[in-house]
């Protein structure tokens, strides 16, 4: 009589610390016994932050730890998660799908429009699965918005409110470079409410118009915008607004949050997915002790489970791809002072593509 059998765990490979949920992530991940873990970070030494990357990192957590993203998709990973730095997603996102691994990406999934698509091609031709770090769309607050809004309790919507404000992150310097990052507040923040507008209303955006500003923090010399406003409108005549800014200041007792209100002709409702807390004071300042639904391990928990049966019903390359391209759309709009069309997704990624042919030739 033989004994019980053992389940083989996942292989998981985090690749790159450069991004600040590299932290959750890896917290989520060790405390999982159905993972094996292996991580990489070969950019971290080079890396001018405050807090510790690479081998460093990954001995903080207890981890195992290579020196190159090489070796560890040779360690044939079942599943991806990629924390670098946005222009570098591309390049992970085609080694990893190299390997048949499925793929975990922060968000944005790249800088352009052109990338994002380039990283959509290159899951779907290999087969793999491709997911975009939006946790709050596994918000219990927002899935309960999305049944009454689908159920029809706010009748036609009409318009939607939402904001995405933070500290400017200063423990990753990259975020401020805009050429790692590929710009500032509006790159970092516009995406998830953009994400939330794509699963909630299921319409294509029609126009956007944007204005950015570097007031905050201006005294630090940042060379991206700070803040921002963003106005979309969708087919059918739906209008959002995204304020998408590094308004928290750096002794605010949290980082900052994310809220959706959404107005139809029978009511309106508003969600405030991280408002959930204690508040009070200690020696050091204000309190902020947040509790219920970990949106990170929400987000991990059906990453893995997508991984495992290949039922993908999360947040997908396609859905990436339109967030990063109302994002390019946002930043045109800011420089020109106009209102930028979108048109069909294979028309927006063409016309980028001959205008960035143009500009090397």
């Amino acid at each position: 009589m033989t004994g019980p059998t053992t389940a083989p765990r996942l292989k998981v490979a985090l690749l790159s610390f450069a991004h600040t949920h590299a932290h959750s992530y890896l917290r989520h991940l060790c405390a999982r016994d159905d993972v094996e873990l292996l991580t990489a970070d070969p950019e971290g030494a080079a890396a001018s932050d405050a807090g510790p990357r690479g081998a460093e990192f990954a001995a903080d957590y207890g981890v195992r730890y290579v020196d190159s993203y090489e070796e560890a998709l040779a360690w044939q990973p079942q599943a991806v998660i990629i924390c670098a730095e946005n222009s570098r997603h591309l390049e992970l996102v085609r080694k990893a799908a190299a390997v048949g691994a499925d793929i975990l990406c922060e968000k944005p999934l790249a800088t352009s429009a052109i990338d994002a698509k380039s990283a959509v091609d290159a899951s779907d031709a290999a087969a793999v699965q491709l997911m975009i770090a939006f946790p709050v769309r596994f918000s219990p607050a927002y899935r309960e918005l999305k049944e009454r809004v689908r159920a029809g309790q706010l009748g036609d919507v009409l318009s939607v409110v939402g904001t995405n404000n933070g500290w400017m992150p200063t423990d990753r310097s990259w975020f401020t470079d805009p050429e790692l990052a590929g710009g500032g507040a509006l790159v970092d923040h516009v995406v998830h409410c953009a994400d939330l507008l794509d699963d909630l209303l299921g319409l294509p955006v029609l126009s956007v118009r944007a204005v950015t500003n570097r007031i905050l923090h201006a005294d630090t010399g940042v060379r991206v915008e700070t803040g921002g406003m963003v106005n979309l409108t969708y087919d059918g005549g739906i209008i959002a607004t995204i304020d998408c800014s590094w308004s928290q200041p750096a002794s605010a007792p949290t980082w900052g949050g994310l809220t959706l209100q959404v107005t139809g002709t029978k009511g309106s409702i508003k969600i405030d997915p991280f408002a959930s807390h204690v508040g009070g004071y200690d020696s050091r300042g204000a309190l902020w002790l947040p509790f219920g639904a970990d949106l990170d391990a929400l987000m991990l928990e059906r990453f893995l489970d997508m991984v495992q049966t290949g039922d993908m019903t999360g947040a997908d390359g396609r859905g990436g791809l339109r967030t990063v391209q109302i994002v390019n759309a946002a930043q045109e709009s800011a420089r020109t002072g106009q209102p930028v069309r979108l048109r069909s997704e294979e028309r927006t990624v063409r016309t980028l593509r001959e205008q960035a042919q143009e500009q090397v030739h």
